[in-house]
């Protein structure tokens, strides 16, 4: 390779992008370039000239100077990997951000990377347990696949991804990745802490490209975290769990991106290669005969509209998706879970047995009954409903009910403390519930429990049960 240090000069400014003309041969696309002593880095994106490239700002674009000297590394984007990044928060260029100092690590890989060859990917047909019961019983998560959790803004997808990480990360077998895209500096700080205190920072590695940093860092800090998660599996042969928060924030920043260098938009203002983008982030997330990367993603859905192409684009990469409903939030049917909406790929009598499929269709064809009934309860009460009818309100409110959970780390604030619930305990209860076996008790006595162990002991009449839910859905 022909030696190129120092011979390039900025000579535009847009932004966060540069544009660099060369003395020589241009570097390629998604090379490394320096300013000020390393202390402003730029990638290379697109050539505008013969001998002059468009360069994304990843660090100090406020020193930007026209005229100011730029050394062609002639090698890509890398971050550190190996052992030592364990119980380590570091960004998206491999720095470490937790102020235990430099990083210990095996080697520097390039950030970018393409998905495994289809002859070296491995199917996996295992479930993870969440010890969510909504999650487990409706829409069961797939090892070596990707989970979505999808919704509005406050409907509580941090608070769900927080919990699987206290739930899954303490008994995983194998090493867990957290990658903060677009996340709030408080986010970060409380997450750190709190993995420290559950026990479980020293198996994990965090990746942060935070809301205050660059387009670039925060477009480019998913592929550092797919790097660190790619050599777990395929030098240390170990599973990987790879939490995302959040997925959107990586689309938003590529349309940032894309509007800086030039780029005509596309459907609602999305950079026209959205699709190719996401592709190439998912695609890395796959299991191989080395070991599985198993991903869950949080999923921002801007004005709740599932139509908008980030989400459109999302569906169409994971084995499971979650769906958070803005109205069952407003209810305080927490977590705010859309059993109707929310599906898996895994809800299969193959994959979770006869027994799970066959009670969660029958809970799923309860509460898609009472959904149809809602308006006529509504307008009429429920007392112009047959005996059937009011039945099957009721086990469907004792359901809904009973979906709803305490969680660990929001045990401080609500006053209820966490339960985890094993998929055995959530298929016995809903099959009790189904089979009308607690008809006397109050749809009250199912909220924000765990398992029929945490049910009240005492019995409520069902007329009375009847009048509650009469007022509650006038």
């Amino acid at each position: 390779m022909p030696e190129r240090a120092g011979d390039g000069r900025i000579v535009a400014i847009h932004g966060s992008v540069a544009d660099v003309r060369f003395g020589r041969e241009a570097p390629q696309s998604g090379t490394r370039l320096d300013a000020a002593d390393g202390a402003i880095v730029m990638e290379t994106e697109s050539l505008v000239a013969p001998h002059t490239v468009r360069a994304l700002v990843l660090t100090g674009a406020d020193a930007l100077t026209l005229g100011m000297a730029v050394e062609d590394t002639g090698e890509p984007l890398t971050v550190p990997v190996g052992p030592g990044l364990l119980g380590r928060a570091m960004n998206a260029l491999g720095e470490p951000v937790d102020l235990l100092g430099p990083l210990d690590a095996a080697e520097r890989r390039p950030i970018g990377g393409s998905g495994v060859p289809l002859s070296r990917r491995r199917v996996e047909s295992g479930i993870f347990e969440t010890g969510i019961k909504a999650i487990d019983l409706l829409c069961p998560l797939e090892k070596g696949g990707k989970a979505g959790l999808f919704g509005g803004a406050g409907v509580g997808k941090t608070v769900l991804i927080a919990e699987m990480i206290h739930n899954m990360v303490e008994g995983y077998e194998g090493v867990s990745l957290f990658c903060g895209i677009g996340e709030r500096c408080r986010e970060a700080e409380e997450l750190y802490r709190e993995m420290g205190e559950a026990g479980v920072r020293d198996r994990t590695v965090m990746v942060f490209g935070q809301m205050n940093e660059s387009p670039g860092i925060r477009f480019r800090v998913g592929h550092a975290a797919m790097t660190v998660a790619e050599y777990f599996r395929d030098e240390l042969h170990q599973n990987v769990l790879v939490l995302i928060d959040n997925i959107y924030r990586f689309v938003q920043a590529g349309a940032e991106v894309s509007a800086l260098l030039g780029r005509l938009p596309s459907r609602v203002g999305y950079q026209p290669t959205l699709g190719t983008e996401l592709a190439a982030l998912e695609e890395r997330i796959c299991s191989t005969a080395s070991g599985a990367i198993s991903s869950i993603q949080a999923v921002y859905v801007p004005a709740d509209d599932f139509t908008d192409p980030a989400a459109t684009h999302t569906f169409a990469h994971l084995s499971a998706t979650i769906v958070l409903s803005r109205k069952r939030a407003a209810q305080g049917l927490y977590p705010a879970i859309d059993p109707l909406k929310s599906l898996s790929k895994m809800l299969t009598p193959a994959t979770v047995g006869e027994r799970h499929d066959r009670i969660a269709r029958a809970v799923r064809e309860t509460l898609a009954e009472y959904e149809d009934l809602k308006d006529i309860i509504a307008m009429l009460g429920i007392d112009e409903l047959s005996e059937r009818d009011r039945a099957l309100v009721a086990r469907a409110r004792r359901l809904e009910r009973f979906l709803t959970q305490p969680f660990h780390t929001t045990g401080q604030f609500t006053g209820h403390a966490g339960r985890y619930v094993t998929i055995a305990q959530t298929l016995d209860a809903c099959e009790a519930i189904l089979s009308d076996a607690f008809a006397g008790r109050s749809e009250s006595d199912f909220y924000m429990i765990g398992g029929l162990d945490d049910l009240a002991p005492g019995e409520t009449d069902a007329p009375d049960a009847d009048r509650r839910l009469q007022g509650a859905d006038a």
